[in-house]
Formats: structure tokens, C-alpha cells, sequence
């Protein structure tokens, strides 16, 4: 279980190459805890491939801990079905995924 910040720092993942090698490199289930604040943390280590995030402090010390909950259990679900669908490759260069070169926007539904 890495931790992704020092615990109940809310920081999100300090060191995201050690935590995306580490996933990379070992076929385990692996649950991150401690350090996580928001839920955005939450869907980017699930985006990275972890099975799940354990944690207390962000929705203990949130204002709505019900509300913040669901949050993490979205953000959770959202990061893991990116994941599984294979997000795609970043690009060093601008590249348009339909061509439009020459036709005027207002032509394009």
C-alpha cells in the first residue's frame, strides 16, 4: 500500500513517476493511502492503474462528509473505468483527430 503523501497531509501524489513506475512494475493489487485530499487525487491514481484508494482524513475534515464520500466514490470510478479504457497516449505535438483544415467552422455540424 505506497503512500501517496505523508498521512493526513491532503497533498495528492508527491512523487507521481515513483508511484506510476511502482504500478507499472509490480502485477499486485495495490491500494494507495494516506495523502490523498481531493477527490481529483483519488481519479488520477485510479487513472494510473491502482485497484483503490483507502483513506479518512479528506472526508473526516471535509465540511459535508456525506457529500465528500460520494465525491471520492465518483472520482474513484471515473479514474478506474479511464484506465480500463485505455486513455490514450500523450502527444509531443498538436494533432486534430478530425481534419478541418480548409473548411470553415461553420460548415462542420
Amino acid at each position: 500500500m505506497p503512500w501517496a503523501a505523508p498521512i493526513g497531509t491532503g497533498k495528492g501524489p508527491v512523487n507521481p513517476y515513483a508511484m506510476r513506475t511502482l504500478r507499472e512494475r509490480l502485477d499486485v493489487p495495490m491500494i494507495v493511502d494516506a495523502g490523498l485530499g481531493r477527490p481529483s487525487h483519488a481519479c488520477t491514481v485510479m487513472e494510473w492503474g491502482y485497484d483503490g484508494v483507502l483513506l479518512n482524513t479528506a472526508v473526516a475534515l471535509s465540511q459535508d462528509p456525506a457529500a465528500m464520500a460520494l465525491a471520492f466514490a465518483n472520482a474513484t470510478q471515473a479514474g478506474r473505468l479511464a484506465w480500463r479504457s485505455g486513455a490514450m497516449a500523450e502527444q509531443e505535438a498538436a494533432q486534430p483527430s478530425t481534419p478541418v483544415l480548409g473548411t470553415p467552422f461553420w460548415h462542420h455540424p
